[in-house]
């Protein structure tokens, strides 16, 4: 029997199918609807792989529109499905650090992935991928350009104050860092030296929620903005320790839901 979970986040919806020791995948945006997507990618998974839905166990639900699927069998926090999830990619792990859509999130996990503390933001878009869309866009450029930019402004000489300091975004509230990048780019401040910049604003928010549950290391990096380098690369150096991103990261959360599933499952088989 399959185990299937559903991410369902602010920018993208995750699919993850186990079947056995086989493990499928699938991404898609998220769109205006969280309930007609979250469907469409289950059904279309199933489609991709060859399965059909009297195959499927057990259905969990995860991310922020877990209670618009009313197909699931079972919904779980976001929290619980990322430790588990990371855990699995990353066995060493005891500290993970997402960054997706809406939310930061730094938990705290033991060996079997179980969640032992967690500090979350999801109260302001500083730092997501929602902040990072916005100052993309502000820049005239496409999200998948900004690692690349960013790190070519690394390279550049300092620019900021004039006297060799390098360029600091002071405000990490997305409408001010907005006005603020806009106003650098007035001034004749070149974009790759805004990028860099704000790279490095995003990973010292971050790390200052990392330290702040306390950082062991390695450390996990999960979700969409784990894809950006520069920003993974900022990270690691703030927290001084090893920051992995594994090439699933942007799944951690469905995988983690499947697993919870697969669980579930062989609890029930030994029962009977």
């Amino acid at each position: 029997m399959l185990a299937v979970g559903i991410d369902v986040g602010s920018i993208s919806t995750k699919v993850v199918v186990i079947d056995g020791n086989k493990i499928s995948h699938l991404i898609k945006p998220t769109g205006w609807s969280p309930r007609q997507v979250g469907l469409e990618s289950y059904q279309e998974i199933l489609e991709r792989e060859g399965y059909n839905q009297n195959q499927v166990g057990y259905i969990v639900g995860t991310g922020y529109g877990r209670i618009s699927l009313p197909f699931v069998h079972k919904v779980v926090t976001e929290i619980t499905c990322h430790g588990r999830g990371a855990s699995f990619l990353q066995p060493q792990t005891q500290l993970v650090i997402d960054v997706g859509g809406q939310d930061s999130k730094v938990i705290k996990i033991d060996r079997q992935g179980k969640v032992q503390n967690f500090i979350m933001n999801d109260k302001c878009a500083a730092g997501t991928g929602r902040f990072l869309q916005v100052m993309a866009a502000t820049l005239g450029l496409e999200v998948s350009e900004l690692a690349e930019l960013g790190k070519l402004g690394e390279l550049r000489s300092p620019q900021g104050d004039g006297a060799g300091s390098p360029l600091v975004i002071n405000s990490m509230c997305t409408v001010f860092a907005e006005s603020e990048v806009i106003g650098l780019l007035a001034q004749g401040v070149d974009k790759a030296s805004i990028v860099a910049a704000l790279h490095c604003s995003i990973a010292k928010r971050v790390a200052a929620m990392a330290k702040r549950i306390g950082v062991e290391g390695p450390v996990t990096f999960t979700g969409g903005v784990a894809r950006n380098e520069g920003i993974r690369a900022k990270l690691e150096q703030e927290l001084n320790v090893p920051v992995i991103v594994p090439p699933e990261c942007q799944f951690a959360g469905a995988l983690g839901a499947a697993l919870i599933g697969q669980e579930i499952l062989l609890r029930k088989r030994a029962l009977h």
